[in-house]
């Protein structure tokens, strides 16, 4: 079977597009991208021809640039050449040179994207490139995600060439008469890519023949496991996970239970930025103390009583502030909210003003939750032995939408206990029995 007969076939049995869908071709002048041109010319394929300047390596950089361009010529295809400061903005992020070209390469083309210039991103990446991906995330520790490699399509990314060697492609261009350029970085070593490629792939040819094809086997394998990896995962997901606005709540007795516990928390944390190497950590939280989190770059797990909390990092710092025993002063971003324990027998000379107040410090167990209210959060209003929603409280009390956001509560083991500075929960009133008072003070900035 030559290589054209190959692509069409493996671009019907992926179902990667429709004949008549334009395509934006990813075309650096290499030898994969240049062969991934003519397939496509020669199938009769709209595309346009999409150029990355890095500007990592000079005069060359400029001559890839204009390489393609004369592409677009002999193809009678438009070309468009982007040119990136790549080392600077490496800096800026604090990323490394590859991941830093990853991000603004596929930033750019999905402007193309969004605005209707092409329906799908193709790529050239090949077999070798997929076995290469498979091996490096296999010694750096990745989920089963990374063991399957780069898949067919992932969102609107297509790689119609997964099913093809190098040397096919170098064959088919030879054969064809296609010239290309080389890119001088492929040779270093520097680059961990260029190691498994140059270096370790052919160690593990030369100890175990034909062990390529043995891994291009397992490609597919392990992308058949995955899939039904993934249908296991997610009926864990819906088991454990529970959504309120932007945080997600996790019970903790129910996620003890699971089984695999470290690989069923890696796939509910990894989404918020977390890492294999957190998992560790968060399993510990099953057991500590509530207070205790732990962050990733964007979010943080709090473990608060029975439930494991995630929260958009900077969102957490504002919105969810856990109060200790022993605390007198608490600050948060309407203002300050003081606590204080006084005999029952002197609550009749306490000041009870709006922002105060009184509880019966018996029924109270610490730690406390200062949070922002969110649809769905109900209480029992003083006064009245039925529940009642927040929202209906606020409606009824005929607060605008601009107060409504700073309306804050506090909360005890899942219940809320007083609306700020508007009306306590009644289940937790004053009675014949309080022997200490809990005052609490709401002073608004």
């Amino acid at each position: 079977m030559d290589l054209l007969q190959g692509f069409t076939e493996n671009i019907a049995k992926e179902r990667l597009f429709a004949a008549g869908d334009r395509l934006l071709l990813a075309v650096s002048g290499g030898l994969d991208s240049v062969a991934l041109t003519e397939l496509c010319h020669r199938c009769g394929f709209d595309f346009l021809i999409v150029h990355c300047n890095f500007q990592l390596r000079g005069a060359e950089s400029m001559r890839d640039e204009e390489f393609v361009k004369q592409m677009g010529t002999r193809y009678g295809r438009e070309v468009v050449a982007g040119r990136f400061d790549t080392a600077e903005y490496a800096a800026m992020n604090k990323v490394s040179i590859q991941v830093a070209a990853r991000e603004l390469r596929y930033r750019w083309f999905e402007q193309f994207i969004k605005a209707g210039r092409a329906r799908w991103i193709v790529t050239a990446h090949h077999l070798d490139d997929n076995i290469e991906t498979m091996l490096m995330n296999f010694f750096k520790g990745t989920g089963i995600a990374g063991l399957r490699g780069m898949v067919p399509r992932q969102g609107n990314i297509v790689r119609p060439l997964l099913f093809a060697k190098k040397d096919e492609l170098r064959a088919f261009a030879v054969e064809a008469g296609l010239q290309w350029v080389e890119d001088s970085s492929n040779e270093s070593d520097k680059y961990t890519r260029n190691f498994f490629r140059h270096q370790l792939i052919p160690l593990v040819e030369q100890a175990y023949p034909g062990a390529l094809a043995r891994l291009s086997d397992n490609l597919d394998r392990m992308r058949e496991a995955e899939a039904l990896y993934r249908q296991s995962v997610e009926g864990w997901k819906k088991k454990l996970v529970e959504y309120r606005g932007n945080e997600v709540h996790i019970p903790v007795e129910k996620l003890r239970k699971a089984e695999p516990l470290a690989t069923i928390v890696f796939e509910v944390i990894e989404p918020f930025g977390f890492t294999p190497q957190q998992v560790e950590g968060v399993v510990g939280l099953l057991d500590s103390a509530s207070g205790r989190y732990i962050r990733s770059r964007t979010h943080r797990i709090l473990k608060n009583r029975n439930f494991l909390i995630i929260t958009p990092l900077l969102e957490s710092e504002a919105a969810h502030i856990l109060i200790e025993e022993g605390r007198e002063a608490v600050d948060y971003p309407e203002g300050v909210l003081q606590l204080q324990r006084v005999p029952a027998a002197n609550a009749g000379v306490l000041d009870q003003g709006p922002g105060v107040a009184l509880l019966d410090a018996g029924l109270i167990t610490f730690p406390l939750l200062l949070r922002r209210w969110r649809p769905g959060d109900y209480f029992y209003p003083l006064g009245l032995r039925k529940k009642k929603k927040v929202a209906r409280f606020l409606i009824d009390n005929k607060v605008s939408l601009a107060a409504k956001e700073k309306v804050w509560v506090l909360e005890m083991d899942k219940k809320i206990i007083w609306i700020v500075g508007m009306r306590i929960d009644d289940r937790w009133k004053l009675g014949p029995r309080t022997q200490t008072v809990l005052r609490l003070t709401a002073m608004r900035q």
